[in-house]
Formats: structure tokens, sequence, C-alpha cells
């Protein structure tokens, strides 16, 4: 039973009331039996409103959510009673989700149904679940709320976002990907299977054009080549302590996994074989490269639920693994985090007997907050301190690119936002440029 304002305020009536009673030496009396009539109005009140318990209560949603994604709850409430419901319901998403509201009006006669809707976003990937729901119903006179808990408590995963790749097959359908940043050229490939000839034109490979027939036709012609299926992309995650650190917020670890996701998504969609394999000072997970969208699932089940590590990363393990299992050559895709030429030299001594065999990038989170430091007005010690940090910060991180670069691994820092296309523009280049 819970009071309501009305409640209160009469109560709070009854206090000038009884100071004027007490003029007539009256007060307790009437203290006691005002307050008393008021409790005993409001448990009657109380047992002739509706208990809720034919209240029906179901959600609607994606069978898992998208990590710090604007996620669509769907609540359908039904009254299986012969009594009118009115007042409040209140979901009880876990506790530390946003929720664009908890809160609704709750009107619902007799075996009608209603829906609802509000918008949730997840702050961590994990496992968690709704706590259920509560519903106040109006008691007559309005004195109090009673109060039910609905049974609909419910379990929830929550994985990265999922929601950006229904947004790029959309984007993809509709000719659009450059919305997101992608540049996905038109072009044919420099594939290894022969589709057809056509006449040449301005700005294409002198390597396409077909020697015999030109001489033929009396003029320039050039081969069309499908781009190559069946090749592989393996993406390789550090969970090791370098991506503990955190961007806007939010850790390293984090943004990869969307950008590892997105990558993946689009090699699938393109033909190609996906794998994935997970490795701190061991490996932790690994998956065969294997074709079909069905791959992204059960990579999207070994990810959901990874976690940076306070050790040290041990990449020559890590490759040294990966050797004796896929010899095939493939487009590896190496999330972690080298902020300095030493751990970059380190690195890419460990990755030396695999880039020759595979092409190599690596592939790391920018920190947004290092270029506004720099960029920044000296105004006083604090911002000249921050200036002169950041500068260092950039200045080994770019000598860690070029210490990769020149051991014939590609390089590439994108900003968090910014990561998932520019990998999936290496990609396409890597494709369109037959480099595998």
């Amino acid at each position: 039973m819970i009071p309501t304002k009305r409640l209160l305020l009469l109560v709070a009536l009854g206090i000038p009331l009884a100071a004027l009673f007490g003029q007539l030496g009256q007060a307790d009396l009437f203290f006691w039996g005002y307050n008393l009539l008021l409790l005993a109005t409001a448990v009657t009140t109380y047992y002739l409103a509706p208990s809720g318990k034919s209240l029906r209560l179901s959600r609607k949603m994606d069978a898992v959510l998208s990590v710090r994604a604007a996620n669509r709850i769907e609540l359908r409430l039904r009254n299986d009673g012969l009594e009118r419901l009115e007042g409040q319901i209140r979901d009880e998403p876990p506790p530390l989700f946003k929720a664009s509201r908890k809160e609704f009006d709750l009107s619902l006669g007799p075996g009608a149904e209603k829906e609802i809707s509000y918008i949730l976003t997840p702050n961590e990937r994990g496992a968690d679940y709704f706590r259920g729901a509560y519903v106040r119903l109006k008691c007559p006179l309005g004195l109090v709320w009673r109060q039910q808990k609905v049974p609909a408590a419910q379990p929830v995963r929550v994985y990265p976002n999922i929601l950006a790749l229904r947004e790029f097959d959309l984007l993809k359908q509709r000719g659009r990907l450059n919305e997101v940043g992608i540049r996905k050229s038109r072009a044919r490939g420099l594939g290894m299977e022969f589709e057809s000839l056509r006449d040449y034109g301005e700005g294409d490979d002198y390597r396409k054009v077909d020697w015999k027939a030109s001489a033929r036709r009396g003029k320039l012609v050039v081969r069309e080549y499908e781009q190559e299926k069946n090749q592989t992309v393996i993406v390789i995650v550090d969970v090791g302590r370098h991506m503990m650190a955190e961007v806007n917020g939010v850790r390293k670890l984090d943004r990869a996994l969307d950008a590892c996701l997105m990558l993946l998504h689009a090699a699938a969609l393109e033909g190609d074989l996906v794998g994935l394999m997970v490795y701190s000072d061991r490996v932790s997970r690994y998956i065969p490269p294997r074709k079909g969208r069905a791959q992204i699932g059960v990579i999207l089940n070994a990810i959901h639920d990874l976690i940076a590590e306070p050790v040290e990363s041990d990449p020559v393990k890590a490759m040294a693994f990966l050797a004796t299992r896929y010899k095939r050559r493939s487009l590896l895709v190496i999330f972690s985090d080298l902020d300095g030429p030493d751990g970059a030299s380190a690195f890419a001594a460990g990755l030396g007997p695999v880039s020759r065999r595979h092409l190599a990038v690596v592939a790391r989170v920018a920190d947004p907050k290092l270029l506004t430091s720099y960029d920044q007005t000296i105004t006083d010690s604090v911002a000249l301190f921050e200036r002169t940090a950041a500068d260092f910060l950039i200045a080994d991180r770019r000598k860690a690119s070029s210490v990769l670069t020149a051991a014939g691994l590609h390089s590439l820092e994108a900003d968090p936002d910014q990561l998932a296309a520019a990998l999936v523009n290496f990609y396409f280049v890597v494709k369109d440029k037959a480099l595998l």
C-alpha cells in the first residue's frame, strides 16, 4: 500500500484542524479520530481495488542486445481479469542499462491488450537480466496505490554492436555505404578467373589489356576478371593489458570488437572464409576459418564476453600457434595497442615468420583527446604540460607505426568511430588489387 499525495495532503490538513479543536480542549480526540478514519478509509479502498494479478506482461526485443546502441524494447500488456486496471507500470531492466523511460500510464479494460515501447542502451557486454515489472493501481477515492509485482524476469545477453551490421546491409543494398565512410570500388578486381572482354577505357590498368584480342579488333580491349572468393580473413584480438585502456570512457577492447565484427561481416558477404584467434599470454580461443554467415554467429558467441586481462601479451606464442594450424595465405587483422617503438619492435619480431606467408595489418584505436590536447591554446602551465605530454605520446605512436611498416606489416590507426569503416575499406582495397 503506497500513499498518494492526496492522502498526505489530508493528513497535513488535520494539523490546523487539530489546533482549532485544541481551542475547545478536544485536540487529542480529534487527532486520533481523524487519522484513524483516514487510515480505515485507505485500507478499505486498498482492498476494494483490483489486485493486479490478472495483468500479463511480455517483452519483444532482439535475441541479443547491442552494446552502446539504442535497442528497442516493446512491452505487451494484457488484462486477463474482469476489472479495469488504471494506474502506472514500471519495467525493471538491468540497473546499469540506460533506459529512455521506465514508467508508463496504464489503462486496460477487461480482456484488453496494449503495447508500449522504450529505448534501452547497455553500457557493457555480457549477461544480465530484467528484474521484472511493478504495477501501481489506483484505488477508490485516490488515497493509496495498490502495488503488485508482475512476474516478468528475463535473461538478456549483450553483444558487440550487431545493429551496425543491419545498417551496413541496408546501406549496401541501396549502394550508400559511403554514408558510413566505406568506399567500395565498382571496378572488377584483378582476380584470376576470367569473366569477359570489353573496350579499353580511360584509367584502365594496362595489365588488363588483351593484346591478341586488341590486334584482331583493331582497338584496345581489356579483360575483366571476377574478384576471387574463398579467400581467408583471420581476426586476431589481443586481450592483454594494453587493451584495458579507455577512450572516451570505453575500453579499447570494446572498440576493437565492434570493428572486428563489421569487418568479418563484410568478408562473409563477399564469400570469403573468416576465422578468429584471441590471445594474451596464451591463446585462449581459436575458431578455424569457415565460409558462410553462420560463422559470424559462432564468432559472436566467442567474443561477446571477452575481458582484457592485466597480463603482458605474447604475440610470438600466438603466431606460432596460428602457424601450426593454418598455412593458407590469409589476411591477418591484428587488434592490439602499441604505443611506442620498443613494443612495436618486439611485436614485429614476433610476427616476422607469419608476415612472410600472410598479409598482416595491425589495427589500433586512436585517442582523439591526444590531438585535442596537442592543438589546444597554451594559457597556463597545465595546458603546457598537457600539450607536451600529447606531443610525446603522438610521436611514440608514429614511431611505432614506422617500425611496423619497416617490418613489412601494414599499420592502421583510426578514431574509435572510424576504425570499422577504415578496416572495411582496407579489406576492399586488398580484394580489388588481388593482394591475397
